[in-house]
């Protein structure tokens, strides 16, 4: 099987920026555009102090939620427990490919989590993980119908993660706007 590449508009952004701010900005879109999906959000996350955000979110139109997050929180200790999804990514488990929430199995997806928090009907939850650490999550979604995610879709998104896993360490690192936590 020959290396799949990437689209032109995809590799344009690569190759005119560095920087993990214009990256995320410029690549959601085009992510969304690839997958056809509703919406595109990148969820990055210290793995050492736990703080997290939904740093970027793009939307197919104003009717889908924004879940951008205006700043860092602390991930909920119960999460894992609540999120089967999110606890795969913890464990650094293969991304999950989710063609219906409704019919999937309650070990890979809790549909009243995925409901109350999420609203979407089918997802990727591609986890970008360096070194055994979850430093982020990209999750392209679609609302309403269940969706087929394809072999070239799952190939395009394993491009992604090994792209787009260094920006999100570099991101983080360099994030210098984390709650002061009093103890």
């Amino acid at each position: 099987m020959s290396k799949l590449v990437l689209p032109a508009s995809i590799q344009s952004v690569l190759e005119k920026s560095s920087e993990p701010d214009e990256i995320f900005t410029a690549i959601l879109p085009i992510i969304g555009e690839v997958l056809q999906c509703d919406r595109c959000f990148l969820y990055l996350r210290n793995p050492q102090n736990k703080f997290a955000k939904v740093a970027y979110c793009w939307r197919r139109n104003s009717e889908i939620p924004d879940i951008t997050d205006s700043g860092w929180r602390l991930d909920p200790e119960s999460l894992p427990q609540e999120d089967p999804l999110f606890a795969a990514a913890l464990r650094n488990a293969p991304s999950v490919y989710v063609e219906d929430i409704e019919t999937e199995s309650p070990e890979v997806v809790n549909k009243e989590f995925e409901r109350e928090n999420f609203g979407h009907r089918a997802l990727i939850h591609a986890h970008l993980c360096q070194n055994h650490q979850l430093w982020g999550i990209l999750q392209p979604c679609v609302f309403g119908q269940k969706r087929i995610w394809s072999e070239s879709d799952r190939a395009f998104v394993t491009q992604l993660e090994s792209i787009l896993t260094p920006l999100a360490v570099s991101y983080v690192k360099t994030a210098t706007d984390y709650p002061i936590v009093k103890t």
